[in-house]
């Protein structure tokens, strides 16, 4: 892509990277490394936004698993930088419609780090009903997410994120550079579940 960019006469690139690319030792950090070095060396102008991870990755589980009364996964009690895809969707366009970024990668997360186990006690909060977060190991929740239908590389590979990658405690950032950014709070812990809990329109 950043080779036909360049054919077609592309003269600046934002690249939506992952936060920490660099500090990850699980592969699925390889593909926004290499992309990066490739974007540094092309010649074009570029801006690399690392974001972190979207509320949405784990708050789409909390209405099907509320009957069961537990969030699964396998991110221990790691810290994370939580911001909504509207949140990081706001980045970018600033970055994209604004001067004085190229060149530049920024590491953008939400603005407090909460754990796993907070979104299963704000859904307590919100909703009065038991619920908690259920930690597994690596395998087991290859296993669970396999049983619940999705492929069993899927699966593996969304298993392996969270407890080779998350639970070191990666996608933890605090430099309150997301909000600066777009001028406002990042999406709260509070909204991100209330969203979640709401009926579908």
């Amino acid at each position: 892509m950043i080779n036909a960019a360049k054919k077609a006469g592309v003269k600046r690139v934002i690249y939506t990277s992952l936060l920490h690319a660099d500090r990850w030792t699980h592969w699925f950090s390889a593909d926004h490394t290499k992309t990066e070095e490739a974007l540094k060396a092309s010649g074009l102008a570029y801006t690399i936004l690392r974001n972190g991870w979207y509320w949405e990755n784990h708050t789409v589980a909390i209405a099907p698993s509320l009957a069961h009364g537990a969030l699964i996964g396998s991110a221990g009690d790691a810290l994370i930088s939580w911001a909504s895809r509207q949140d990081f969707a706001d980045a970018a366009a600033i970055a994209l419609t604004t001067s004085g970024h190229d060149g530049k990668t920024y590491e953008l997360g939400g603005d407090k780090g909460y754990r796993m186990a907070d979104i299963a006690a704000e859904v307590v909060r919100q909703t009065g009903k038991p619920y908690v977060y259920q930690n597994l190991t690596e395998a087991q929740h290859a296993v669970v997410l396999e049983q619940i239908g999705l492929p069993k590389m899927l699966a593996e590979v969304i298993a392996g994120v969270e407890a080779q990658g998350v639970a070191t405690g990666v996608l933890h950032e605090d430099n309150g550079q997301l909000g600066k950014f777009i001028g406002r709070q990042t999406a709260t812990l509070a909204e991100a579940v209330a969203e979640a809990l709401a009926p579908a329109a």
